[in-house]
């Protein structure tokens, strides 16, 4: 019995220096992030760009500056990106966007994006608002409004 316990406190420990190092290694990475945020925001200007295509793909495959590949760590090259084919002026350019605001962005449409070096970060329509898809219904929403319209 003596011997579970002292197991059982050796893990503890070590969960619980685990755990202390984890949170000091996530403040520090969150202030990097934070400052990346900054400076992508200073460095924003808005255009009118007309939206050619746009999908996930590899970074090699996306048709970047050959600098963004570079430096991008090696582990990274391989996964997909949300990628933006746009004119803007008289340029067609490939650019890379933001997960979040990657399904507003209409195809063959013309809006003005805040755009950052190569890094779309937000959209706006141009003459009209952007569509936003709606929401997904899961299993059990679907079957709660079946319900409610069988008991009408």
């Amino acid at each position: 019995m003596e011997i579970v316990l002292k197991v059982l406190a050796i893990v503890a420990v070590i969960f619980v220096i685990a755990m202390v190092v984890l949170y000091f290694v996530g403040k520090k990475l969150q202030k990097k992030q934070d400052a990346a945020d900054e400076q992508i925001r200073e460095a924003a200007q808005t255009f009118s760009i007309l939206v050619i295509d746009k999908k996930k793909m590899k970074l090699t495959e996306a048709n970047l500056p050959k600098v963004v590949v570079d430096q991008t760590p090696k582990y990274l090259r391989r996964s997909k990106v949300p990628i933006v084919k746009a004119k803007i002026g008289p340029k067609i350019m490939s650019l890379m966007c933001d997960p979040k605001i990657f399904d507003l962005i209409p195809v063959k449409k013309e809006v003005k994006a805040v755009i950052s070096g190569i890094y779309i970060t937000d959209v706006r329509g141009l003459r009209s608002g952007l569509d936003t898809k709606a929401e997904k219904k899961g299993f059990f929403k679907k079957m709660k409004d079946k319900f409610s319209k069988d008991k009408k």
